[in-house]
């Protein structure tokens, strides 16, 4: 630890002068798998991740739910008519399985956001290519490429804080 403390030392002597950023720092050297409990809590990175962690847990399965009741949107509207003419006019049907893969997606990020996160934001990539069928829904393709950078975050960010 002596060595790991030294090099600290020196390369974070400027940015270590606040006693608390020192132990965090001595902390995580100290005790590495304590780390996320004790010092990383309140960092904005932490933060960032248990947010991210929290909205593609909820969102998808919300959004899965939905598309059984209905109550936000006709969700049947968001499929690309090309796309229903090669399902044989099944779409409906097919956004139902749809909603079923989302709700799967949502718990998958709840317990493994490291393998879910990307899951999701291929997921919504292939959303993109969709709605890029549909005039008039470009708005909407541009916030799910929002969503799916997000959930690439989220599947980074877990590399690091998810236990």
């Amino acid at each position: 630890m002596t060595y790991y403390n030294d090099a600290v030392s020196i390369v974070f002597t400027d940015h270590l002068r606040n006693k608390t950023w020192r132990k965090i720092m001595e902390s995580i050297l100290e005790n590495p798998a304590a780390s996320i409990s004790t010092a990383e809590t309140s960092s904005p990175a932490y933060q960032a991740y248990q947010i991210l962690h929290l909205g593609f847990t909820v969102a998808p399965i919300l959004a899965g739910l939905d598309k059984f009741l209905g109550l936000l949107t006709n969700w049947d509207q968001y499929l690309a008519p090309s796309v229903n003419n090669i399902l044989g006019g099944y779409g409906h049907q097919f956004m139902l399985a749809v909603g079923v893969i989302e709700i799967v997606a949502g718990i998958g990020v709840m317990l493994k956001p490291k393998i879910f996160g990307y899951v999701v934001g291929f997921w919504l990539l292939g959303i993109i290519v969709n709605l890029l069928l549909i005039p008039g829904f470009l708005d909407v393709a541009l916030r799910d490429l929002g969503l799916a950078l997000g959930a690439f975050a989220l599947a980074r960010l877990s590399a690091v804080y998810d236990r």
